[in-house]
């Protein structure tokens, strides 16, 4: 089984709203939404590989996060460990650069059924968080 370590990020707004981003290509996972992130390269930091896929994906710069929490997730053909990190503060309005619809969310409307299996435990924690 391949097995993959991915970086994401939650990028929180001063109004408590967080970032998902719509997943393209093909695949069981085309339509569903994610945080933005993507694979970590060998040699790669998690935190250097969370900075170069938000520039790539959303066109931002990172200028404040902290390690939110990691998990581990198997699919049919995939194991996954992935590093989520809160982002609060960012240069340049996020955009979607791959062509990939956004869209801001109030963290306890996040509804777990439109997002990758994987991000699920996810919206729980975050829907616990303090204001």
């Amino acid at each position: 089984m391949k097995h993959f370590d991915v970086a994401a990020g939650i990028l929180c707004d001063s109004t408590g709203r967080v970032l998902i981003t719509e997943r393209l290509g093909g695949g069981p996972f085309h339509g569903l939404w994610e945080f933005p992130g993507g694979k970590i390269a060998p040699g790669e930091s998690a935190y250097d590989a969370l900075s170069r896929e938000l520039t790539e994906e959303l066109g931002i710069e990172i200028t404040a996060c902290s390690s939110f929490m990691n998990l581990r997730h198997e699919y049919e053909d995939r194991l996954v460990t992935i590093e989520f990190f809160l982002v609060s503060e960012w240069e340049r309005e996020p955009a979607g650069c791959e062509g990939q619809a956004l869209r801001w969310v109030q963290r306890e409307r996040l509804d777990a059924g439109e997002l990758l299996p994987a991000d699920v435990p996810v919206v729980a924690a975050l829907q616990q968080m303090e204001s």
